[in-house]
């Protein structure tokens, strides 16, 4: 964002310094609320008559103080409630000062603070500060309830009146007030703990004076419906009031209000700890869950102990904190969340049963660890002065958590090539179309800035700087990094600082050569013409999925790092010189007999060869690195659907590779490839339709016979996840071998709950089959494996399974289930996915979006979830009736929160109807040539 946008931005005249915060959490109310009392120190750098800042609808203020060295008659004055009005379309909180005796404050006044009471019902919208659930408590028969925060982007404003902009830094003393036996938690550490009571004979009028103890007035409720003057409302039947203590925190450095942080609950919780490589320092290390969870989170906790020091030493920036805590929450929107000294993230994030956890769920709760530890450096010391350059902080924790870091923690995940199938594919799939945006992409207001949480922000970026990381070199770019980070340590950047700090160490105009990566939307694909003497013609072109780029859309010309890779006998050479920044070259290789462009899939962009190059590739395919392979037939079949070649040369190119291939995430994109065609052609005859599961089992079988269905203590983690794959592919076949060993194995299971034949990585893979291609025992199995899971991957096993099932009334089931409260919110999302995925479910579970449209905009509108769920229910269709079905609902309706995705959808139906109809003689032609038709 450039310039001064009064409009959605604050007003700058005053400018807060330092907050002083009290909560008081009331779990047991019958309707569990939150009261609490703050006193905000501010800077007045004009002439101002009035106070603003934001505040949410769900807050309520109560009392207004305000004291000054402008207020020459007395320490402090009371406002009259009156003086706030309430703007609730842009959540903002307006204090007049008519009242003062000089109708404002001047330029400069000193020692000013703004004191105020407020509350809020504790809601379950999983947004500000807001209830959880956990599981039921077997004591009980109730599910014990707790409160946390979740702030980002703009729901701090849900949890104290604040100026919630993250240019806006200042220091927060908080202190929380709870019953005896609860856990208070903070950012900070501990400093101070004692019972807390209300106070009887203190007024508004005191304070702001000297000897006040803040909190003292949160003995009643005001405004949540309960009489002034009862202390607490009423409890639940059975609860008693054990007395009520009140615990200090140490203030923080200065920060933004999202990263602020606090919970309040029955929580269990590991230590552990790390020296600083640094300082010498011991950092004390916490994860606090619920009781019945807290046997489950010690990987996580150790990898914070493995990765924190890592980083510290790659930026030679010690840990800023005093410590460093990890809270386990039952019911959240996003992934985690990179509170500074509080992450907060999902179960499945952070949870890992050893015993009997997959590693695809080691791998997710690695994942999540790393890229929030990462954060703590992107994003919490060093902050984007606005949401358009989201990406500084989300990108770099996906690169440097989930590729630099992991791969120096475990080398044998081999996360560098993983990076491709994970990350890379994903950023361009999304910006491949026409609806996407640029990297750093305008945000006016919260409706904006929920959207651009996506794969664009996080994993294009991410890849735009794994590409930078190439052309510099890892040394250089870490240490430009470095020099970034310690420059606007306690501050906030931009994209040119970022920038600056590269440049500095490397020599290269990095802003130039980056900038269209990152201001501009899209990226190109390169075609390749072969001109003779070993030399190559290249030509960029913006890249759409839809194929149909019009001249006005292919303006933008990158700076592309080609990386041409010649293989000569045992010599593989790569021109790091070729580098296109025109709209065409010809370059001097030396030889076409055997080359590739993008080495290593380094590159952010497609590559367009001829089809007689693209199958002399597949016969050359064993000569290239993993990274090469997994780069061709990604280009191969993303090309074909979007028009730029025909579906059989990359059906060519897979079948070519088939024969040779031994490794992991070669055979992962050929899965993909094979489940695009499937899911696009799902409609089709059903000859075809066999065809693709002939040529699954063609392909994958021979894995399956070779690694069978049991991993031994030997196998490396690509095996593991290889195995993984040719079982759920030939699945996908309908082998009926596989499909038998599927429900031998889950019988036992079945009939007397013994899963001792399901290994641990196949998990998913047999629940989802055996539902599939089974009936209600099975079905009923599943549901009571969701009721009462062993570990978080196991219930998302489940939910993928019960999605999975093709019987109408089971359907209805699991729509039930939606709706009566059976699944939460935050799980919601999957179910929409898996069903998604069903062909027998898809129109279903587009109609109950339609039908109950007003309820889960209602539920989702304040954080990520609406957008998954417009994509769940709309993208996977592959008809130009459908996409005008989707397209008369979306005009019929207020998009604003979700206006990216929706487009996104449409942009996906189109391409995927584009492309029957282009290609589906040419498919039918080859599956007939290739003899499975």
């Amino acid at each position: 964002m450039t310039g001064e946008d009064t409009e959605h931005r604050l007003p700058t005249d005053v400018y807060p310094t330092h907050y002083d915060l009290v909560f008081k959490t009331d779990l047991r109310s019958s309707s569990p609320y939150f009261s609490g009392e703050a006193i905000i120190h501010l800077d007045i750098l004009s002439d101002v008559t009035s106070i603003t800042f934001n505040l949410h609808r769900d807050l309520t203020i109560t009392h207004l103080a305000i004291s000054s060295s402008d207020l020459k008659s007395t320490t402090s004055l009371v406002l009259p409630i009156s003086a706030f009005t309430f703007d609730k379309e842009k959540e903002r909180g307006h204090v007049s000062l008519s009242s003062l005796p000089s109708g404002g404050l001047k330029e400069g006044a000193k020692n000013t603070r703004l004191w105020c009471r407020f509350e809020s019902l504790l809601s379950d919208n999983m947004a500000g500060y807001y209830l959880s659930k956990g599981d039921v408590n077997e004591k009980t028969g109730k599910r014990d309830i707790y409160a946390l925060t979740q702030f980002e982007p703009t729901a701090a404003r849900k949890g104290f009146p604040c100026w919630d902009e993250p240019l806006i830094k200042s220091t927060y003393a908080v202190s929380m007030i709870a019953r005896e036996g609860e856990t208070v938690l903070n950012n900070m550490p501990e400093v101070g703990h004692g019972p807390w009571k209300a106070s009887s004979n203190v007024t508004p009028e005191g304070a702001l004076k000297e000897g006040y103890e803040l909190g003292s007035m949160l003995g009643s409720l005001v405004s949540l419906g309960k009489t002034e003057g009862k202390t607490e409302g009423k409890t639940e039947e059975g609860s008693s009031d054990a007395g009520w203590v009140i615990t200090q925190f140490a203030p923080t450095p200065k920060m933004s209000t999202y990263l602020v942080a606090f919970a309040c609950g029955q929580f269990a919780h590991l230590t552990s700890s790390y020296k600083s490589p640094l300082t010498g320092k011991t950092v004390p290390l916490r994860i606090f869950a619920t009781p019945n969870l807290i046997h489950q989170a010690q990987f996580a906790l150790d990898i914070k102990s493995w990765a924190t020091p890592v980083l510290e030493e790659i930026f030679d920036i010690p840990f800023m904190l005093p410590k460093l805590d990890t809270l386990v929450a039952h019911d959240f929107d996003a992934g985690a969340m990179e509170n500074w000294g509080l992450f907060v993230g999902r179960t499945t994030a952070y949870l890992f049963d050893e015993k009997k956890g997959s590693l695809a769920a080691r791998k997710r709760v690695a994942d999540v660890q790393c890229h929030e530890s990462s954060h703590s450096w992107f994003g919490d010391a060093v902050t984007m002065k606005w949401w358009d350059n989201l990406w500084l902080n989300e990108s770099f924790a996906t690169f440097m958590g989930e590729v630099i870091i992991e791969d120096r923690i475990w080398p044998e995940w081999k996360v560098r090539a993983q990076f491709i199938k994970g990350h890379l594919e994903s950023a361009l799939s999304l910006d491949a179309q026409r609806s996407s945006h640029p990297i750093e992409v305008e945000c006016r207001d919260a409706g904006d800035i929920n959207q651009i949480f996506d794969s664009i922000s996080y994993a294009k970026g991410a890849s735009v700087l794994r590409m930078l990381c190439a052309v510099v070199g890892e040394e250089k770019f870490l240490k430009g990094v470095s020099n970034y980070l310690k420059k606007h340590m306690y501050s906030n950047a931009v994209t040119k600082d970022l920038w600056d700090g590269i440049t500095e160490v490397s020599g290269l105009d990095v802003a130039n050569i980056m900038k269209n990566w990152v201001l501009k939307v899209g990226f190109p694909v390169i075609t390749v013409d072969e001109v003779g003497e070993g030399k190559i013609k290249v030509t960029q072109n913006r890249f759409l999925s839809t194929g149909d780029v019009k001249p006005e859309e292919d303006e933008t010309l990158w700076w592309v790092p080609l990386e041409v890779k010649t293989i000569s006998g045992s010599e593989n050479k790569v021109y790091h010189d070729h580098n296109l920044a025109s709209r065409e070259q010809t370059f001097d290789i030396g030889t076409t007999e055997c080359y590739k462009l993008n080495a290593e899939t380094i590159g952010v962009y497609r590559v367009k060869y001829s089809p007689e190059r693209l199958a002399k590739l597949g016969e050359q395919a064993s000569s290239f690195s993993i990274e090469d392979r997994v780069g061709l037939v990604s280009d191969a079949t993303t090309l074909a659907r979007a028009g730029y070649a025909k579906t059989s040369g990359s059906l060519n190119l897979i079948h070519a590779l088939g024969k040779t291939e031994t490794e992991f995430l070669p055979w992962s994109l050929i899965g993909t490839s094979l489940s695009r065609i499937g899911d696009t052609w799902w409609e089709q005859p059903d000859t075809v339709k066999n065809a693709i599961k002939n040529l699954r089992v063609k392909l994958f079988k021979p894995l399956v016979d070779k690694l069978s269905f049991d991993s031994s203590d030997n196998d490396a983690p690509d095996i593991k996840e290889l195995r993984e794959l040719s079982v759920s592919q030939v699945a996908l076949g309908e082998d009926e071998e596989v499909l038998g060993e599927i429900k031998k194995r889950f019988k036992p299971f079945l009939e007397n709950g013994d899963d001792s034949q399901i290994p641990p990585d196949l998990q998913r893979t047999i629940y989802v089959n055996s539902v599939r291609h089974g009936g209600e025992k099975e079905f009923e199995k599943i549901v009571e494996v969701y009721n009462k899971p062993p570990n978080p991957s196991t219930k998302v096993d489940a939910m993928y399974a019960m999605c999975a099932t093709g019987k109408e009334e089971l359907l209805q089931r699991v729509f039930g289930m939606m709706k009566d409260g059976s699944i939460k919110d935050q799980d919601i999302y999957i179910y929409f996915f898996g069903l998604s995925g069903n062909p027998k479910a898809r129109r279903a579970i587009r109609q109950f979006f339609i039908d109950n449209y007003d309820d889960l905009v209602k539920k989702f509108e304040e954080g990520y979830g609406l957008t998954y769920l417009v994509k769940g229910s709309f993208a996977s269709f592959t008809s130009y009736e459908d996409l005008e079905q989707a397209r008369k609902f979306f005009a019929s309706k207020d998009t604003r929160k979700y206006k990216l995705s929706a487009s996104q959808a449409c942009d996906s139906i189109q391409a995927a109807a584009d492309w029957l109809k282009r290609d589906s003689k040419d498919v039918e032609e080859w599956f007939k040539a290739n003899g499975y038709l």
